[in-house]
This record gives C-alpha cells, structure tokens and sequence, in this order.
C-alpha cells in the first residue's frame, strides 16, 4: 500500500529535524521541554482574560470563561481524529530520522497533531473573547506547533491540520454556547459569593458620597 503521508510534508521535516540536529545541546534541551511549557502560557492567557472580563460585562466574562472549554472540545476532536486515522509517527515512519525527543510508543499516533490542536483552539477561543489577545496567542499557536516538528514527533501536515481542526471546533463551540453561558453567568453574579468571581463592580457609593451639602440661605445671602 503507498503512503499517504504527502512527499514536500516528509521532506520538511528532514529539513528542520536536520537543522535541529546542528544546533546546541542547550538549545535543543530547551525545545525539547518548551514544546509542553509553552501551552501554559495559556493558561496564564486565559486567567488575563478572565480577569479582564470581570470589568466588562456578563457576555465577555462568558465569553472568557468558554475559552478553555472550547479549547479541551478542539483537544477532543482531535484525539477522536488520531484514534480513527492512525497516522505512524515520522519519528518511525521516516528512514535514519534523528530526533530531540524521544519518539511517542506506537499506538501514540500522528495525526493530527493534538499539541497543535490545542494550540489553534486557544487561539480561536481567545480571539473571540478579546480580539486584541491574538497579538500574543498567535505567535504562541505558531510557535508552539513549530515546535513539535522541530523535536521530531510530528510531520508539518500534522501541525497544520492540528491548528485548523482545534480553531474551527473552537471557534464553532465559543460561538454556539455564547448566549446559554452568558444567562449563566448572569445568574451566577446574583450569588453573593460568586460576585467577585464575575464582576469587578465594586459596593455602590453611598448617595451623598460626591455631593457637597448644600449651603445655608443664610451663608449664600452673606456670599453675594
């Protein structure tokens, strides 16, 4: 049976295996555990947008609290789409391939890539919580499903298709649960204890605080 992996994909990756295998021990240490750590940044992403939220009202605190569920449904999906495709990893799959990391035991299937996924939803859901956020979360996105070529455990096409799947699945889960998880929220914020957690409001001033009282007759009559 041919393969179906696509011939410029394999040879991508000998070229940036290749060109991983020339750089610095330190260097490829550091890449090797950058591919998992660079996915908390967001995390952190998502607590900024969290907190920011509080101050804006019940749809972008929905909207900032569906990010990281949008972004386990792109991780699902892609998962799923492992399991049913069973794409050998190139780290077996390509002959004399030499790797930073150790290549994932067979079963640890390639495609698409669930690193990738995760990142692409992130991106989508982040986005779509605050448009600015993806001045930082795309260079990550990228960055991150560049990595996982670079240590050796994915094919380019992998990456690319990781990206896609876990933004469109995303992107499609932020948008559809937008209004039930705003009324959500909406109920939630009238729960005294859960306030805090929702709305950066803080207790109402008191009616007079920015009132200076009002002058006597007598004093106003001595002014003019």
């Amino acid at each position: 049976m041919p393969s179906l992996i696509p011939e410029p994909s394999t040879d991508a990756y000998r070229a940036v295996t290749s060109f991983a295998q020339d750089l610095p021990a330190g260097v490829q240490a550091f890449a090797e555990a950058a591919t998992d750590l660079l996915l908390l940044g967001f995390a952190v992403l998502f607590v900024a947008l969290w907190w920011r939220a509080r101050g804006h009202g019940a749809r972008a605190v929905a909207a900032a609290l569906l990010a990281p569920v949008a972004t386990v449904a792109g991780y699902l999906v892609s998962e799923g789409a492992k399991t049913l495709i069973q794409e050998e990893r190139p780290c077996r799959a390509v002959a004399d391939a030499v790797t930073i990391a150790a290549c994932p035991p067979h079963g640890d299937w390639s495609f698409p890539s669930n690193h990738a996924a995760v990142a692409g939803a992130a991106l989508a859901a982040a986005f779509i919580a605050w448009r600015w956020s993806a001045a930082f979360a795309a260079p990550l996105a990228l960055l991150e499903a560049f990595s996982r070529v670079f240590v050796g455990v994915h094919y380019p096409h992998d990456v690319a298709v990781g990206l896609l799947v876990g933004a469109a699945v995303a992107a499609a889960v932020a948008v559809a649960a937008r209004r039930p998880a705003e009324a959500l929220v909406v109920r939630m914020a009238a729960v005294a204890l859960l306030r805090p957690l929702l709305t950066a409001a803080g207790p109402e001033p008191r009616a007079h605080a920015d009132t200076a009282p009002p002058r006597s007759p007598r004093r106003q009559e001595t002014l003019r």
